[in-house]
């Protein structure tokens, strides 16, 4: 099968691509749109060059099998914070608090791999005990931005068929509204317990960690009746690694570097429209 190489940025240069082409040794060049530029058939010992290359002219770049198109795909997994919305949920309600500092360093660590996800996450939920519930409803409707492009994404996968499936370690306050307003065709995260219109400081049921991130991608593969390359995943964050090592397609976007370490493409240019790209 032959190697496509796609690449992205918001300033694409015609006699850096014409370099990029030579140094591929691509059988041609098409840019389908003003940010991306597809190479086709293109010499796989070339990958560490064109790697080098792009990472120092700060271009996107994706090493995809055949020529695929979003309609080849049958389902869409994604991470919610960092990844469909800028913000990491749990800090911003920690904010609230005035414990916004300490919750956000203990997200961070998390999120690089130093700490166990669940056990992490119980901490810093503990921290919001006593916390009106009414603080989500205003992290949701003050704070939380999807990410560029997203609506992009979302508007591609529609278009294709595609199914596009939220989940989250962060909470299903959120997922469920992100549902309900971008059309999402399923959601998955942890439940807040709130008593009395307090948060507990306690998640309700089992921790969706790196795990169940993982088994949730391969229930609804299975029984949606597709294969591993027909499902793209996208993250940000070390918990998201097994879900991405499930897909065809593992996306590390805007991510920790562990996460773009072993991802089979990363977007650190583009926004979530990068990733429509990768099939335009």
């Amino acid at each position: 099968m032959t190697t496509t190489l796609v690449i992205q940025s918001p300033r694409l240069d015609s006699k850096e691509l014409a370099e990029l082409a030579q140094l591929a040794g691509a059988g041609g060049i098409t840019q389908p749109n003003l940010d991306t530029a597809r190479l086709s058939d293109i010499n796989p010992d070339s990958a560490d060059a064109i790697r080098a290359c792009c990472q120092a002219l700060n271009y996107d770049f994706a090493f995809l099998k055949g020529n695929p198109r979003m309609a080849d795909l049958g389902l869409i997994v994604s991470d919610m914070d960092s990844t469909l919305i800028t913000i990491e949920c749990i800090d911003e309600i920690a904010d609230m608090q005035g414990l916004k500092p300490q919750v956000a360093a203990i997200t961070e660590r998390s999120m690089r791999g130093e700490l166990d996800f669940s056990a992490s996450l119980r901490e810093r939920v503990a921290l919001l005990a006593g916390l009106p519930a009414s603080a989500l409803e205003k992290v949701f409707n003050e704070r939380l931005q999807l990410s560029p492009g997203a609506q992009i994404l979302l508007a591609a996968s529609k278009a294709a068929g595609v199914r596009f499936m939220l989940v989250s370690g962060g909470f299903t306050y959120f997922t469920e509204r992100l549902k309900a307003q971008l059309g999402l065709d399923y959601a998955y995260a942890n439940e807040l317990e709130i008593i009395d219109g307090k948060l507990t400081g306690r998640v309700v049921g089992d921790i969706v960690d790196a795990a169940a991130k993982q088994r949730l991608l391969i229930e609804k593969r299975e029984k949606l009746g597709l294969r591993p390359e027909q499902v793209l995943a996208m993250g940000d964050g070390a918990n998201d690694l097994m879900m991405l090592a499930e897909a065809g397609i593992g996306v590390a976007y805007r991510a920790k570097p562990v996460v773009q370490a072993k991802a089979d493409v990363a977007v650190n240019v583009m926004g979530l429209d990068g990733i429509a790209n990768l099939f335009a």
